[in-house]
């Protein structure tokens, strides 16, 4: 398992927008992707999931990914995050 923090950049945090690129991200890979935010644990590949984290700009959350391709997902997770989600 390989894990790593980031911090959200985006102004408006993980809405349904940048929740759906994030799912979309995490769902290219075999390894199981999840994050934790505070107390919550999230399944990056549930919108609902992320969504229900309620993580908004300026929080850090920490990504952890275990499976045949962890290191992959981990490095195109925090890419994705730092690009700004599409926003």
């Amino acid at each position: 398992m390989v894990s790593q923090k980031v911090t959200i950049t985006n102004p408006t945090g993980l809405h349904l927008r940048p929740a759906g690129i994030l799912c979309k991200t995490a769902m290219q890979f075999r390894s199981a992707v999840t994050f934790t935010f505070g107390h919550t644990t999230a399944n990056a590949k549930s919108v609902l999931s992320v969504l229900g984290a309620c993580v908004k700009s300026g929080d850090e959350i920490e990504f952890h990914c275990e499976g045949a391709d962890e290191k992959e997902a981990l490095t195109a997770m925090v890419e994705a995050v730092e690009s700004g989600l599409g926003e």
